[in-house]
């Protein structure tokens, strides 16, 4: 089911998401201290493709609040309310609320990135 929903997710929506992670850090990547940045926008940006089976866990301390703060005003804001419509878009049918859920996963990671984990449930 899991490989399914994936699949869709990619046709549906996901592609677009993991595209502007990547863009996201790409941008971050131009500067070398912006590289930390942009691996981790890469690391979302598998996420983005694959999200169904995948679980954030959200932890964190002082430097984690300082990128998060950085981020937030740079480049989390956009990505977090583009992926917040997208979800609310997908969630105005039945069949695309499952999809419209991970928009919300992926939008909430777009806030607060750093000091987070993806964990594969089983």
């Amino acid at each position: 089911m899991r490989f399914l929903g994936n699949l869709l997710w990619c046709l549906f929506g996901g592609l677009f998401s993991a595209l502007s992670w990547t863009l996201a850090g790409l941008f971050w990547c131009i500067t070398i201290v912006g590289i930390p940045v942009g691996m981790q926008c890469f690391k979302f940006a598998n996420l983005s493709l694959f999200p169904f089976g995948k679980e954030i866990l959200y932890a964190g301390g002082a430097p984690s609040l300082l990128f998060n703060l950085l981020w937030l005003l740079l480049s989390g804001l956009p990505l977090a309310i583009s992926h917040a419509i997208w979800g609310c878009v997908l969630c105005l049918t039945i069949v695309g609320i499952p999809f419209g859920l991970q928009f919300f996963k992926i939008a909430r990671l777009a806030l607060f990135p750093f000091g987070s984990r993806v964990v594969v449930t089983a």
